[in-house]
């Protein structure tokens, strides 16, 4: 099953690369480029690059999982090929989730439009906020798909759980969606933080999950030929969304804690999505903080974020790329390990993780102070 997951990933890939190249010919040809900043927002300076890539990543993921929601509602065991064999075991199992599977495609693509409507007509933040709920609400009273369900033996606890859940969803959606503020950079951290995502997956047996995964990673990889910087494409918001809702949605369905684990206190495994998403959701905090300090409005974009404020240090925005994709990558290694260690082990590693952001934040606060004592 391995080996099949991890063909889902070429194939992703397959899609995802040739239909972006598809989608920078048509854009331009339709004048779908990079809009202008809205009243109150700051770009860099503004290119006119399409930013329709998400369309591929969106078709990367969906079209096969489609395809395979279709296949499987109607496929009979004994007519499998032999390399498909090993399939035949989980038949029942990829069944059962197809429910859930035709209503993740149904959410992804209400986040799609939101996205593409954004990127051509800038929409009021509040109202982009009350839509990104939606499929938060669907997939955690609906697809069955929660956080914190141990909440449900106490009263009231199922809907402590729901609360939870749509509180991930619209940040890990709105973290993705913030990173995606430099070439290459939300595209490249969403395939690491899916790579490890996918390993756990994988080790625990959850094959519809590392599916999906596989499918995200290949078509994240696909858009970045053509995104790495200097970039030729832009995956727009309709792109972003769909890829923080997909793994605000898989890391909710995935288990982090190891077989036995769960007898011998590892419990901690379950905070591993806080780890790998680790510096996202930095960058979404401290951006937040950092304009509510000034009296701005957090949702308006500006040139704050985590990225923008290391390149001002002077570090190129390649190497400014490449340095978040290898903490993402550190951060990841800690989460992926926490359900597999010992308790002082996980406190090391958690500590690790924590220390590694706030001598950023202090290194940022530093350099804030000198530059605004300089001016």
């Amino acid at each position: 099953m391995t080996a099949l997951v991890l063909i889902l990933l070429l194939i992703g890939f397959l899609v995802a690369c040739p239909g972006t190249l598809i989608m920078i010919r048509v854009s331009r040809r339709l004048g779908a480029l990079d809009s202008a900043p809205i009243e109150g927002q700051v770009k860099e300076s503004h290119r006119p690059i399409p930013n329709t890539g998400g369309v591929a990543i969106t078709a990367g993921v969906l079209l096969p999982m489609i395809a395979g929601l279709v296949v499987f509602s109607v496929l009979d065991p004994d007519s499998l090929p032999s390399f498909m064999q090993p399939m035949r075991e989980h038949l029942a199992g990829f069944r059962s989730v197809l429910p859930m599977g035709w209503g993740l495609v149904g959410c992804v693509l209400l986040l799609h439009v939101l996205g593409l409507v954004d990127d051509r007509r800038p929409m009021g933040a509040i109202g982009k906020l009350v839509i990104m709920l939606v499929p938060g609400i669907v997939c955690a009273t609906l697809l069955d798909t929660r956080l914190m369900t141990l909440l449900d033996a106490h009263a009231g606890g199922t809907w402590a759980s729901v609360l939870v859940t749509v509180f991930w969803f619209v940040a890990v959606t709105n973290a993705m969606n913030f990173i995606d503020n430099m070439d290459g950079l939300a595209g490249g951290v969403a395939a690491i933080a899916g790579a490890f995502f996918l390993a756990a997956a994988i080790i625990n047996g959850q094959w519809f999950v590392g599916a999906v995964l596989a499918l995200l990673i290949g078509s994240c990889a696909g858009f970045l030929v053509f995104n790495f910087p200097p970039a030729k494409v832009f995956m727009g918001d309709g792109g972003s969304l769909v890829i923080g809702f997909l793994l605000a949605f898989l890391t909710t369905r995935t288990t982090y804690i190891a077989d036995g684990s769960a007898s011998s206190g590892a419990w901690y495994g379950v905070l591993m999505p806080l780890a790998v998403l680790a510096v996202p959701l930095y960058d979404m905090l401290s951006v937040i903080l950092i304009r509510i300090a000034q009296g701005k409005n957090p949702m308006v974009g500006d040139l704050q974020h985590f990225s923008h404020r290391m390149r001002d240090r002077g570090i190129s925005g390649r190497s400014t790329v490449l340095m978040i994709y290898g903490l993402t990558a550190a951060t990841g290694c800690a989460g992926l390990l926490l359900a597999r260690v010992e308790p002082w082990m996980a406190i090391v590693l958690g500590v690790q993780i924590v220390v590694l952001l706030a001598t950023l934040g202090y290194f940022e606060h530093r350099f804030a102070a000198r530059k605004s004592n300089d001016d």
